[in-house]
Formats: C-alpha cells, structure tokens, sequence
C-alpha cells in the first residue's frame, strides 16, 4: 500500500472536508467491528437452527477472520493497480452485499464461504481508512486524529452485542445481519461522496505464488486447529495432511518471500529486532482479542440458559472496558509503552484466572467485572503495540509491517479461538467419563460426597446434570489456556527497548 504521503498527494483534501473524511473512515470502520462483534452473540441460536457443533459454528467468527488475514497484504497491490478510492467503494460495496447475503443463508455452509467472502471484501478497508485520515490531517494532530477514530471504532463492539442480543431474542439469528444492512449503505453513500479520487499507479505485480503460499499455508493449519477435535488429531490421517501441507507451503512461503525481488510480503524486514518482537506480542495479543467473545455466549446459553439480551450486556460491558482503556492511552501514550503492555496483559491474566475459577452458579457480576478488565487490559495494549512495533519503521517499511502486524493478529485470533474451543470439548469428554465411570452401586459419585450411588437407576437423573458441570469443567480449561497465553507473552515485554510514542 502507498504510504500516506503518496496519498495526500493526490487527494487533494482541504482544511473544511478533513472532519467529513474523518467521519466517513470511521463509519466504514464501525460498520467492520459491528459486523464482526454482533454476529457473536448470535452463535448459540446459529447453532441450533442450523443444527451445528459448537466447533463448527465457530467458523462463523474464524472463517470472516482467516480470509481477512489472507486478503489482507494484498492491499498494496490492489491499491496500485486500481487506487485507493475505487478499492474503498468496491470494498465497502462488497462487504454490505455478502452482509446481505449472510443473512438469506439457508445453511451453515453457505452461511460460512459468505463469510469469507466478506472477511476479504473488508480486509482493506481499515488500512486503507487509517492512511487517508493521517495523511489529511498534519503530523501534529495525528495524535488526537488517531484517538477520535478509535473511540469511534469501540463503539461498535460496544452496542453491537446488546443490540445483536435484543434482535436475535425477538427476531431470530438472521436479523442482526439486517440490522446492519442500513449502516452498510450510509457507509456505500458517504464512501462515493467523500472519498477523493487518486490515480492508480499500477507498477507492482502481484506476486502469485506468495499469495498462494500464504494461503494454502494459513487454510491448512486452521483447518487442522478447527477439524483436529472431531478426528482425534493426529489419529487422523487428515490431520497429518493438513499439517505436513501447512508446514511444506509455509516452508516454501519463506523461502520464496526471502528470495523473491517483490514478494507479497518482504520478510527481510523481520531483522529490525523492534519490530520482530512486537509482531510476537501482535499475535498474542490477537489471540486474547475475540476469544471470551466466542466463549461466553454458549456457556452461557447451553449451560444457564440465559436469555441473549443478558449476553449482548455482558459483551457490551467487556467493550466499554475497551472504550475506557483508549481513552485512559489518549494521555498515558506519553508515558512508556512497555508500562502499559505489562498492566494490558496482566489484566488479562487476571481475568483468565478468575474466569477458571467460576462454577455452574456463576453470577452475573462476576461475568460483569472479569470480562470489564480484559475489555480494559486489550484497550491498554492497541496503542503501545503499535508505537514498539512500528514506531522506529521508516516510512518506506510501514506498508509492508502494517500488512505483517494485522495477519498476525487476524491468524492468531482464529487460530486461538479453535484451540480454545477444542480444549473445552476434549476436556469436557475426559470429565464426563471420569465422573460418569464413578456412578457404579456403592460408590460415592463424585469426590467428597457421601451419598453413594445405591443402583444403575437412579443414576440415570444425574446423567444430564453431570454432562453439564463436564461442560462446565471444559469452558474453565479454555479460561486458563486464555490466562495462561497472556502470561507467556509477559517475559517478551523485556525484550522490548524504551521508546517515545
């Protein structure tokens, strides 16, 4: 993508039509987080009409996030051969379509490639938005500019999931698509009207077995992580396929990327140690962005049976958390980053510990404040990521790290989001039979309790509820793995040097 100095040059924006701009990016914008964050708390009820596994209606979130990843270093080239404005409108044009057509979906199937289809239409959108606000606006004001267009962005995850609660209770799963609709066209109309034109400079080639690479590479292991569960991992001769076909076009992905005069992403770059570093602490950070948000509604729902109105509040609330951080950054930017990723993922430690700690009976505040502070720690951890990964790039870097830094966050939220999944199955399955095999006659049934089990009988009343805090037992696992993965990602913070935002 051409930097925002190539673009200012050509857009021609003046001081009166700069807020307007600024306007319209963050409606684009707001319309993608919506998109994403409504439709989460939608996936119980998804899972039912469409007669779904909770592992395969996870690809309602995964599939929108693996195809926007993929899609998303094409940006550059895209931009070239056709100009930022014609890949804004076409962009936001598209995504409204397959939005649409999210919501006529007859099936899970069709339901997911739609996805997927928007996943890509969306992918550069939110670069492409980011660099023409910066580049209307001067340097000096890039800091308030950057802060007025995330708090817009946090809206969306804000309000979405309560209003996406209240219409999938009253109207069904396929209204929250509906709802968005009107968004996607005010975003079509002010994309058309305020956008200005550019001249595409169509000198890069697209670099084809890269991008084929890449992909096969990033479909593969996704599919490993989503279908390992169902096919008993590597008892599976698929699994062992899928991950020697991952391993073999990544292997060949870096080779080729390495030697390749233009490659779809120049990985030469990695050898700035700055940016190597914060591109790992990227990933984490993706991978502790959307994954409570796939979690919690069918915890919820399956196991209390809480209506979704209550879940889109408990969502909002981890979204306010959000809201707060950023604006808490607009003035702790100045201080050390490495200050706020410290207290951002220990946030998230904290939250993933004490979410392992719940039990069936879980209340409503404690749902309320975990979910707050990991809302609070991701908002503490946006800016400073951005300012130790990108902040020491020279402008001639910036695309191609830009491209880097959201792959990486995209794949790693997908791919946490199956592991995490597929550990709350597996570990469910173990609990149920270990406590299912103490139900014989004479046996206490469960550790600590004195009431035997006096026939085969009446055990059978206690299948149900047992299969319940077995469930139970597997949501608390994928807590801890969520804990446990911001707290890995800890000891990286030291390797980071001290920078000025």
């Amino acid at each position: 993508m051409r930097d925002g100095m190539a673009i200012a040059e050509q857009s021609g924006v003046g001081g009166g039509s700069r807020a307007v701009l600024l306007l319209t990016c963050v409606l684009v914008v707001f319309l993608l987080a919506m998109t994403i964050t409504i439709a989460n708390v939608s996936l119980p009820q998804i899972q039912g009409s469409l007669s779904a596994t909770r592992d395969q209606v996870a690809w309602v979130v995964t599939s929108y996030l693996v195809a926007n990843a993929v899609g998303l270093p094409a940006t550059g080239w895209l931009t070239d051969r056709f100009g930022s404005r014609a890949l804004l409108v076409w962009g936001t044009i598209g995504f409204s379509v397959t939005t649409l057509l999210c919501a006529v979906a007859p099936n899970l199937g069709l339901l997911v490639f739609w996805r997927a289809v928007q996943g890509l239409f969306g992918a550069p959108l939110t670069p492409l938005c980011m660099a023409l606000v910066l580049s209307a606006f001067p340097r000096h004001r890039h800091g308030i500019v950057t802060a007025l267009f995330g708090i817009g962005v946090t809206i969306g995850p804000i309000i979405a999931p309560w209003l996406g609660g209240i219409l999938t209770e009253d109207y069904g799963w396929r209204s929250v698509f509906y709802f968005c609709l009107p968004f996607a066209v005010m975003a079509c109309l002010a994309v058309l009207a305020v956008i200005p034109h550019d001249r595409p400079q169509g000198q890069r080639r697209l670099d084809v077995r890269g991008l084929v690479f890449l992909s096969i590479a990033i479909a593969c292991f996704q599919l490993m992580v989503d279908r390992g569960e169902r096919n008993d991992w590597f008892e599976s001769a698929e699994t062992y396929l899928e991950c020697l076909a991952g391993l073999a076009c990544l292997y060949l992905f870096v080779v080729h990327s390495l030697t390749w005069r233009q490659p779809y992403i120049d990985l030469r770059i990695l050898v700035n140690r700055d940016l190597a570093v914060g591109l790992v602490l990227v990933a984490v950070f993706g991978m502790l962005s959307y994954t409570p948000t796939v979690l919690l509604p069918n915890m919820l729902q399956d196991l209390r049976g809480y209506p979704v109105e209550l879940i889109g509040v408990l969502l909002a609330i981890r979204g306010s958390g959000m809201l707060l951080g950023f604006i808490i950054l607009i003035w702790g930017s100045r201080l050390d980053p490495r200050l706020w990723l410290f207290l951002g993922f220990g946030l998230q430690v904290i939250s993933g510990w004490a979410m392992a700690e719940f039990d069936i009976n879980v209340t409503n505040f404690q749902l309320a404040w975990t979910g707050f502070i990991s809302g609070l720690g991701i908002g503490f951890l946006w800016v400073p990521l951005t300012v130790i990964t990108l902040g020491r790039l020279p402008p001639a870097q910036l695309p191609v790290a830009s491209s880097i830094f959201h792959l990486l966050r995209l794949f790693g939220s997908s791919t946490h989001i199956s592991l995490s999944v597929a550990l709350a199955l597996r570990t469910a399955k173990m609990s149920f039979a270990e406590i299912v095999e103490r139900l014989q006659p004479g046996r206490p049934a469960l550790p600590g309790f004195d009431t035997a089990v006096p026939s085969v009988h009446e055990a059978l009343p206690m299948v149900r509820e047992i299969g319940r805090q077995a469930e139970m037992i597997g949501y608390l696992n994928a807590y801890l793995f969520f804990g446990l993965t911001a707290l890995a990602a800890m000891p990286l913070i030291l390797a980071v040097r001290s920078a000025k935002p």
